[in-house]
């Protein structure tokens, strides 16, 4: 019953709920790609992390929302460990405004990344996991996606498109012992988190009944549950963790 020895590729997987999420299924024995758009020294970070408690790891560069760039990093990770089981779609944007004020460059900007993003690099793996007969794809998207939220127009809708696109993905490939689920967290302690003002803190810590922001380990806690053997039957579900906030 256990995933040791599959292989991963957790995209945004560098810092943050990525981070967290590579190292949580490091830990389970998993094989980890660690996406990234950038920052090459951070993911270096969770490739040392990784081989420093007996796992392995690579680092892979692309941009999810070129769909070439995709089909290169995912040949990159199948030419070096033959496959790819798990998925994790977890890069991500966000770029606030009120509606009357987004450039549709803004627009295009967050849509292209999360939600085209998810549609590249699901569509990438999903040979791999058809042809052995298993596999697990888990999008990372937002209470957000469920709720809406001013300001956040062009996320929420990208948010809410992933979830959308996730159910219908697992009814597609439920016969072929794939899931594919959503996690949607609320206010995790995260670098954007950390950087709101302290009045905004105190009011979205009064929607929280747990009186705390969430940990990207509670999230990574949740993924690692559904990549593992024990979640298989479970499949096109939103998983909220969010401590019950109240948007």
């Amino acid at each position: 019953m256990s995933i040791n020895g599959k292989v991963a590729l957790v995209t945004g997987g560098s810092r943050g709920i990525g981070r967290a999420v590579a190292l949580r299924l490091a830990r389970d024995g998993v094989k980890v790609a660690i996406n990234y758009k950038s920052n090459a020294e951070a993911a270096q970070w969770v490739v040392d992390a990784v081989t420093e408690m007996g796992g392995e790891a690579m680092a892979v560069s692309a941009d999810v929302s070129k769909s070439e760039r995709v089909e290169a990093m995912v040949k990159q990770v199948a030419d070096s460990w033959g496959s790819i089981d798990i998925l994790v779609n977890n890069a991500g944007i966000i770029h606030d405004g009120l509606l009357m004020r987004m450039t549709e460059e803004v627009w295009d900007e967050v849509i292209n990344t999360n939600l085209k993003g998810t549609y590249n690099c699901t569509k990438a793996v999903l040979k791999f996991m058809v042809r052995k007969r298993w596999g697990r794809i888990i999008n990372v998207v937002s209470v957000v996606g469920l709720e809406g939220n001013p300001g956040q127009s062009n996320y929420a809708a990208s948010k809410a498109g992933v979830i959308a696109f996730s159910r219908s993905i697992a009814k597609e490939v439920a016969g072929r012992n794939i899931t594919v689920n959503s996690v949607a967290p609320g206010y995790i302690a995260t670098e954007i988190v950390a950087d709101l003002s302290p009045e905004f803190k105190e009011l979205i810590f009064s929607r929280i009944p747990q009186n705390r922001f969430g940990t990207v380990d509670d999230v990574a806690n949740m993924v690692g549950y559904l990549a593992s053997e024990e979640a298989n039957y479970i499949t096109g579900e939103v998983i909220r963790v969010d401590g019950g906030i109240e948007l």
